[in-house]
């Protein structure tokens, strides 16, 4: 059983010009640096996280900290939610961002660009409950499942965008570019979906290009949204004519997402999707199996423990 003060480290590596190793060695050099005790694993894929997940927490683990972006702290989450109230009060959550994408470390203000001061951070052990998002769902085999998230769900034309700056990322090098480049392609495809969506009294039946369901900022489309309030903020896209889009992209860059007049924001605890016909989901920056029929996206209050800034 290990000291419940020393953290078991997951390390989940990109894959980028910079090598895993040598990513590695300089967050190492940073713990060593700072007096952290701890035992390191490293994983290759999303179910090699879930199972070194489910080995910390049955080895007693109290602080397990992901070396990782959104979709790796996603696939730990899933796992945590897998045990019952009391695991999950015993065991506390960080992260070191290290993905594509880790908007969700972003929010909190950790930066991959200072591991130092990240793992400061993480070491005063400041303990915040938050939030999770819930989608709760069909498969193609009939079964009943759910997914837990962090940061958002995106339906429609930014999971499309999110799915191709996957695949496009090696090309450029730069997660700008990728997503430039996936944006501008996707975009003069004019893509919109059918949707019936019912959110608070309103019953929307309409073409929308895309939707976000965030309990974090949402890569910028919620920016108001915060992961300890009990609420998920939505933005809902029309379709905008060309024009209007450049306009969209250029306050979404600016963090002014909101101000662009063809999105439609809301508040709730609850968005039932009717339909979303031909939409691809995506949740935490990764596509996810598409539902079959409707679903429904709730939030869970105070569910899991996070260390957080103080």
């Amino acid at each position: 059983m290990p000291n419940n003060k020393r953290w078991g480290v997951l390390y989940c590596p990109k894959h980028e010009l910079l090598s895993p190793r040598r990513r590695w060695e300089k967050i190492e050099k940073c713990l060593k640096d700072n007096g952290v005790e701890y035992d390191f694993i490293q994983s290759e894929s999303s179910s090699g996280v879930d199972r070194l997940i489910k080995m910390m927490i049955n080895n007693g683990y109290e602080t397990i900290v992901i070396v990782g972006g959104d979709s790796a702290l996603n696939d730990a989450v899933n796992c945590l939610m897998q045990y019952d109230s009391s695991v999950r009060e015993r065991v506390v959550l960080g992260v070191i961002p290290n993905g594509l994408m880790n908007d969700f470390a972003h929010f909190w203000g950790f930066r991959e660009s200072d591991y130092s001061q990240t793992i400061k951070w993480l070491k005063q052990r400041h303990v915040r409950k938050i939030d999770l998002g819930c989608i709760r769902y069909t498969n193609k085999k009939g079964e009943t499942c759910r997914r837990y998230f962090l940061n958002c769900i995106n339906i429609g034309l930014i999971a499309a965008i999110m799915n191709l700056r996957r695949q496009t990322r090696h090309y450029f090098g730069s997660r700008t570019l990728s997503f430039v480049f996936s944006f501008i392609l996707m975009i003069f495809q004019r893509l919109e979906y059918r949707m019936h969506v019912k959110i608070n009294h309103d019953d929307i039946k309409r073409n929308v290009m895309t939707m976000c369901i965030g309990n974090a900022s949402g890569y910028g489309q919620t920016p108001n949204a915060v992961p300890y309030n009990g609420m998920l903020d939505v933005s809902i896209v029309h379709h905008p004519g060309m024009t209007q889009l450049f306009e969209g992209f250029y306050l979404f860059v600016r963090g002014k997402f909101l101000n662009y007049k063809s999105v439609h924001p809301y508040r709730t605890r609850k968005v039932e999707v009717v339909e979303a016909r031909k939409a691809l989901v995506g949740i935490d920056g990764r596509l996810m199996r598409t539902p079959k029929g409707p679903f429904t996206v709730t939030v869970e209050q105070e569910i899991i423990n996070f260390l957080i800034p103080e």
